[in-house]
């Protein structure tokens, strides 16, 4: 099957942590790698931000990525690029007009709105993923969201126009069904994680805890609804435990990060920044063992769509506190690998650390079903065999309605 992907501001190649690139790049490069493993033609298209990047480049794991000249080539903030999608559409139809496609996947909503554009002229079937829903943004940020004002409406529409949506979690199905969605129009597909690269420490590490604090791991953007403020007052109450805070720009430039500065400046103010380091944006090659190092990994985000790394905290065999919000109801089985608490409650969330922290045996538990959780149905080359069999329904479907 000869598959394009259409990420407009998530390229697959981008290197991860700042404001913008973050799981959906993850997603499309593993989901693109799964694909092209399994046979298929793979070409992810996505904004070119940068005059030096060459026109088509081909991934050392078998798919393409063609950058799409719409817009100035320099770094855009993503919710900038509506403006330029009419371009980016217009590209896609001299494209697939020369080249043919048997489905699209468009990924984040505008995405959707240059991929079912140019869909409309080439007649190519165009399946979905929002990865995040502007009215649940709105409803958490209020008038601190910064998404154009056209958004919800835009996606409401991208409900009935494209031809599936293969949602990341049940929760989002529900947000779906609020935009008026058919329910028979929608699939959920969860998002996998690499279970080569993230996997439990070969040996654990048994160093003597009266020598070191316990270790706490937040990984993720540094963006406010990350809740990482929460985990850092969270510390207050936990006076034998330090927190690691992995993401955002390269570490040497930690210093001008306004909103590492915030988070240091709030762990200062509650007497707590001793114990709160920065790592900066990391290699994912790096991850595992910063994973190994940590007794619990917190994921306490205000809102989330999905949230792989509780998916990577599990693989790596580490407990997991997270928050009950979109995919972390779905992936994160309380008393079994982890626990969930409310979002944006650190008092709440100090309480079930500590428990959990001075439970040994219970930490060991959640660690060890981990894995099995990962196991039965979120590794990737899970995930890329229930999207083709989505293709394929969508691809039959049109078909058949096209003949008729």
């Amino acid at each position: 099957m000869k598959i394009a992907m259409v990420s407009e501001h998530a390229n697959p190649l981008a290197a991860l942590g700042g404001n913008d690139a973050g799981g959906q790049n993850v997603h499309v490069a593993a989901l693109a790698t799964r694909l092209a493993r399994r046979g298929n033609e793979v070409t992810v298209f996505s904004r070119r931000d940068n005059s030096t990047a060459p026109a088509r480049v081909t991934a050392p794991e078998g798919y393409v990525v063609e950058h799409v000249p719409a817009g100035p080539p320099t770094e855009v903030p993503k919710d900038e690029l509506l403006q330029h999608m009419d371009e980016f559409a217009r590209y896609l139809v001299g494209r697939w007009t020369e080249e043919h496609f048997d489905v699209v996947h468009s990924h984040f909503w505008m995405s959707g709105i240059a991929a079912v554009s140019a869909a409309a002229t080439t007649g190519v079937p165009v399946v979905h993923t929002f990865h995040a829903l502007g009215s649940v943004k709105r409803r958490y940020q209020g008038e601190r969201d910064t998404s154009p004002t056209e958004r919800i409406a835009l996606e409401t529409r991208l409900c009935n126009e494209v031809d599936h949506v293969v949602a990341t979690c049940v929760d989002e199905v529900q947000e779906l069904l609020q935009l008026g969605i058919d329910r028979q129009r929608t699939t959920v597909v969860p998002c996998g994680v690499d279970a080569d690269l993230f996997a439990p420490a070969e040996q654990t590490d048994e160093r003597d805890r009266s020598t070191r604090p316990f270790r706490l791991l937040s990984v993720g953007r540094l963006v406010e609804r990350k809740g990482t403020a929460d985990v850092i007052t969270a510390l207050t109450r936990l006076p034998d435990t330090e927190l690691v805070v992995a993401g955002g720009p390269a570490p040497d430039a930690l210093c001008l990060d306004p909103e590492v500065q915030r988070l240091q400046d709030h762990a200062a103010a509650l007497g707590v920044s001793d114990r709160v380091r920065f790592t900066g944006g990391l290699a994912r090659e790096q991850m595992p063992a910063l994973f190994h190092a940590a007794d619990v990994v917190v994921a306490v985000p205000w809102y989330e769509p999905f949230g792989i790394v509780p998916l990577e905290a599990m693989a790596c065999g580490r407990p997991i506190v997270g928050t009950t919000v979109g995919g972390m109801l779905d992936t994160i089985a309380p008393g079994v690998t982890g626990e969930l608490v409310p979002p944006r409650d650190p008092e709440t969330l100090a309480a079930v650390l500590r428990e959990i922290l001075d439970d040994p045996a219970r930490r060991a538990s959640y660690g060890a079903a981990g894995p099995r959780r990962v196991r039965q149905g979120y590794l990737w080359d899970q995930v890329a065999a229930q999207t083709e069999r989505v293709y394929a329904q969508v691809t039959a479907r049109v078909g058949s309605e096209v003949a008729s």
